[in-house]
C-alpha cells in the first residue's frame, strides 16, 4: 500500500511540475540571486578557480566521491536546453529530464519542500551565469552505491516530494524559519544522523551527524546540552552572518564556507528566523562520534 501511495504521490508532483511554468509568476533574476545564495549552490557547483557552476570539487562520503554537474545555461554541458518543468522536477523530484534518479547528495530531499516561485526565480537567475562547455564528472561510488537502480527502492523509504506546509500553530517567525532550515539552507542533510543507507534519520532531527561529509562531521542543533543549549538566539544570528561563536573563533572548514557563501548574505530577518526556529526545537542529546571541525 506505501509503495502504491508513493508512486501516486510522484505522479501528482509531475503534472504539478509540468504545469509550473503557467502556474508561476513573473520570475525574479535578483530574487532568484537572493534564493541561490541561500540555497549555497556557488560552493558544491563551483571548483576553486573554475568557471562559476561549471561542476564541482571532489566531495567525500562514505559512499564514494560526488562531484557537482555543470549547471550553466550551456546547451551541451550545463542545464541549457532544461525547461522550467524539467528544473522544477529535478529539484522537487529527484529526477533529470531523461528519467535518470539523482542520487540524494544533491539535496533534493529538502529541495522538495521550496515553494515554486522560489524554484522558478531560482531558474531565472542560473539562466544569466555565463555559459561554461566544462563536461561534468562522473561519481566514483564505491559498490553497490554505484549501481543507480537501487536509487528507486531508496526513494521509497527516503524521500516524500512535496512543498514545505506551514504549521498554523506557529507564527510567521518560526515557519519562515522552518522553511529555510527543512528546505532551502538544506541544514538538516548534514546536521542529522544517517542510517547505513544514507536515510536521514528524522527521530534525531538536527542532533549531529555521524558520518563526515568532506572534512566535517556537522553538530548538534538542537538546544540540548551537547548541542547550542548555551548559544542565544541573537548568537546564532552572529554565526550565521559573520562566522563568529560565542566562546570565541570562528568557523573554519565547510561551515565557514556556508557562512561565506550563503547565511552571510541572507537578510538579517531570515537569520533571525532562523534562530527563533533552531532555539524552538526539542532538546536531543548529540550522536557525534568524531571531534567536528
Amino acid at each position: 500500500m506505501r509503495l502504491v501511495l508513493k508512486m501516486i504521490c510522484a505522479a501528482t508532483v509531475s503534472i504539478a511540475a509540468a504545469g509550473a511554468e503557467v502556474g508561476a509568476q513573473s520570475p525574479s533574476t535578483d530574487r532568484g540571486k537572493y534564493i541561490f545564495d541561500a540555497a549555497g549552490c556557488l560552493a558544491c557547483h563551483t571548483e576553486e578557480g573554475g568557471a562559476p557552476m561549471a561542476g564541482g570539487p571532489a566531495l567525500k562520503t562514505p559512499f564514494g566521491v560526488f562531484y557537482a554537474p555543470n549547471i550553466t545555461p550551456d546547451p551541451e554541458f550545463g542545464i541549457g536546453q532544461w525547461s522550467n518543468a524539467d528544473f522544477i522536477r529535478a529539484l522537487r523530484e529527484g529526477v533529470s529530464p531523461s528519467g535518470q534518479h539523482y542520487y540524494p547528495v544533491f539535496p533534493y530531499p529538502a529541495y522538495t519542500k521550496m515553494t515554486t516561485q522560489d524554484l522558478t526565480d531560482l531558474r531565472a537567475y542560473l539562466a544569466t551565469v555565463p555559459p561554461s562547455k566544462k563536461p561534468s564528472r562522473a561519481h566514483e561510488l564505491n559498490f553497490p552505491y554505484s549501481i543507480r537502480a537501487s536509487l528507486i527502492p531508496w526513494k521509497w523509504l527516503n524521500f516524500e516530494a512535496g512543498e514545505y506546509k506551514a504549521d498554523a500553530s506557529r507564527d510567521a517567525q518560526w515557519n519562515r524559519g522552518a522553511y529555510l532550515v527543512q528546505a532551502l539552507t538544506h541544514c538538516g542533510e548534514c546536521h542529522t544522523p544517517r542510517d547505513m543507507l544514507g536515510g536521514l534519520e528524522r527521530k534525531q532531527w538536527l542532533s549531529g551527524a555521524r558520518m563526515p561529509v568532506g572534512d566535517l562531521v556537522a553538530s548538534n542543533l538542537t538546544p540540548d546540552k551537547t548541542g547550542l543549549a548555551d548559544w542565544s538566539a541573537a548568537d546564532i544570528v552572529d554565526a550565521l552572518e559573520t562566522g563568529t561563536l560565542p566562546e570565541g573563533g570562528t568557523f573554519s572548514g565547510e561551515m565557514g564556507e556556508v557562512v561565506r557563501n550563503s547565511t552571510g548574505k541572507m537578510r538579517d530577518e531570515d537569520r533571525e528566523a532562523i534562530a527563533a526556529y533552531l532555539k524552538a526545537l526539542p532538546p536531543l542529546p548529540t550522536t557525534v562520534t568524531k571531534k567536528v571541525k
